[in-house]
């Protein structure tokens, strides 16, 4: 695709609350990334993060008949092939994003050994507290696809769960393996469900926190500000159909992921 066409494309397509953040921090990265293509440096926290979420996802629509090393098996064979796909793009692993001090070689492995924890640990976690999951037409709501209105622009996405409360209102769940965390998307995902279920009732959200075997505190739904929060996308989506993408470099910019592509970025 020309870069006429591919700007063309993601100016129809519908908005994402990655595609969003993304932009708000940086347009010019949102160019470079889905209008220029510019490859992204690989990262293993990316793949970890997806293989855990693959293990999670494995688990749970087993019926939470899988068992704790099968689980983990997933994992394991998800990391592997997705860091093996992204040498194919990079070969070069001291090129790779990374966020410890240690080598390329080094963050692999603890990624590794990280992830089998956790995929263990979650597995252990769902057994212990048998958290109820929200089953949506016989099906249960995990990887919840979505596409909602917000003053006529479209949001589309993956909910990691839905699951219920005790007096039978729902709740977003969000899986991390890392520490970022947004009440933005949680209050998205919400407003998304109120609108598509209104039989239903979307009070909070919150998320499995990986790194701590844990969940964070509750998200009240009711602190979302709908008007603010529909501003934000579609202030988003006239920013890509302006055309204009401009750079804002600084900080973020050593956590770029296609800052080698930008003629912009802060080398502080």
């Amino acid at each position: 695709m020309t870069v006429e066409a591919n700007y063309e494309r993601w100016a129809e397509m519908p908005r994402s609350v990655s595609q969003i953040t993304e932009f708000e921090e940086c347009p010019y990265k949102a160019w470079l990334k889905r209008v220029e293509r510019v490859e992204p440096r690989p990262a293993a926290w990316s793949t970890h993060g997806t293989a855990f979420h693959v293990a999670a996802e494995h688990f749970e629509k087993s019926g939470r008949e899988m068992t704790v090393d099968q689980a983990v098996n997933v994992f394991q064979d998800e990391y592997s092939k997705g860091i093996n796909r992204d040498l194919g793009k990079l070969n070069d692993i001291d090129q790779w994003m990374r966020a410890n001090r240690g080598t390329a070689a080094d963050d692999l492995e603890e990624r590794f050994a990280k992830g089998t924890e956790q995929t263990r640990r979650y597995v252990e976690y769902v057994q212990d507290q048998a958290p109820v999951l929200w089953n949506h037409d016989g099906v249960p709501a995990v990887e919840m696809y979505f596409k909602a209105d917000f003053e006529s622009v479209k949001v589309r996405g993956y909910i990691d769960q839905v699951v219920l409360n005790k007096d039978e209102t729902l709740r977003v769940r969000d899986l991390k393996t890392g520490s970022t965390k947004s009440k933005f998307q949680l209050w998205v995902y919400g407003l998304a469900l109120n609108q598509l279920y209104p039989d239903e009732q979307v009070t909070n959200g919150d998320w499995y926190l990986a790194k701590d075997h844990r969940l964070s505190r509750p998200v009240k739904m009711a602190d979302a500000d709908q008007d603010e929060i529909t501003e934000r996308i579609v202030a988003m989506d006239q920013g890509v159909k302006s055309g204009a993408f401009p750079a804002k470099p600084g900080f973020g910019c050593r956590f770029c992921d296609v800052s080698h592509g930008c003629s912009f970025r802060s080398r502080s």
